[in-house]
């Protein structure tokens, strides 16, 4: 399909060339090529957030959309680039778990280790691979290349497991903060799958502990909130999300990414009311 969409998910930032430089090489290749930027302000050398990022977005594209995602600490190393195709999409990324909730996901999935350096753009810089390979080589896709002329299919390539919620006991669950977004919302591990009595309608008392704050609220809206309340909320991406209506409850509760979640049912749950408790 020639001139298929093409997304860019970085952690490049916006304050220098390096999109516009991949934008400018796709560009090259393809003059008629249609970009969109998914995000170019991921976590540096974040990879998990990263993975959360287009796993979230890439659904919402039309079928044979082809995603560039570079979030790749491991440029210049033994690291392979990759083509991944599932079935939907394509993909470019560094083989280092940047895929991985894609990955599982995907019904059907075909990965491939690109080594068709003609695609490349030459020379290679050992530092810039988002420029002189994936950009270069999402030139020639985007133009139709098919997907079995940039290399071999491999099997062993890298994923992980995002981490999952544990029981602690019968009425109690740890879980961890997978990401800050940018209005200060503490993203969870924790969906209704693994916890789905908190989520009900009308929830059995619990507390949710995060840093300081404690929560005894769940909402069904941001607005349903007092101004500067922190309660629970089920987020768009489908995890519980610490939330704070017209402010940033990473702030509120002294939390960021990697900070723990305990989750706590039971009658003498909600009766505490520590001094950062705003409910």
């Amino acid at each position: 399909m020639p001139n298929r969409l093409i997304t860019l998910t970085t952690d490049f930032g916006l304050n220098d060339h390096f999109v516009g430089a991949m934008r400018g090489v796709i560009l090259s290749i393809n003059p008629q090529a249609q970009i969109v930027d998914i995000c170019n302000a991921v976590h540096s050398f974040d990879v998990l957030d990263g993975a959360l990022t287009i796993a979230q977005a890439a659904n919402y594209f039309p079928a044979d959309t082809l995603h560039v995602v570079i979030v790749d600490p491991g440029v210049g190393s033994q690291r392979r680039p990759i083509l991944v195709t599932n079935e939907k999409h394509i993909f470019l990324a560094p083989d280092n778990g940047v895929m991985s909730l894609v990955y599982e996901r995907a019904e059907r999935l075909s990965v491939r280790h690109v080594t068709a350096e003609h695609y490349f753009l030459q020379p290679v810089s050992q530092t810039f691979h988002g420029r002189d390979v994936f950009a270069a080589c999402a030139g020639w896709l985007s133009k139709g290349v098919e997907t079995s002329k940039f290399g071999e299919e491999i099997t062993d390539f890298v994923r992980f497991s995002a981490p999952k919620p544990k029981p602690i006991n019968d009425r109690s669950f740890k879980g961890v903060v997978l990401k800050t977004d940018k209005f200060g919302n503490l993203i969870t591990n924790i969906t209704p799958k693994d916890i789905p009595q908190l989520f009900e309608p009308t929830p059995p008392p619990f507390r949710i502990v995060v840093g300081k704050a404690e929560i005894t609220k769940m909402k069904n809206a941001y607005a349903q909130a007092t101004p500067g309340e922190v309660f629970g909320i089920l987020g768009s991406m489908g995890y519980l999300e610490i939330s704070a209506n017209r402010a940033a409850a990473n702030r509120v509760a002294g939390a960021d990414k990697g900070s723990d979640v305990a989750v706590v049912f039971g009658e003498a749950a909600a009766v505490a009311t520590p001094p950062t408790t705003v409910n």
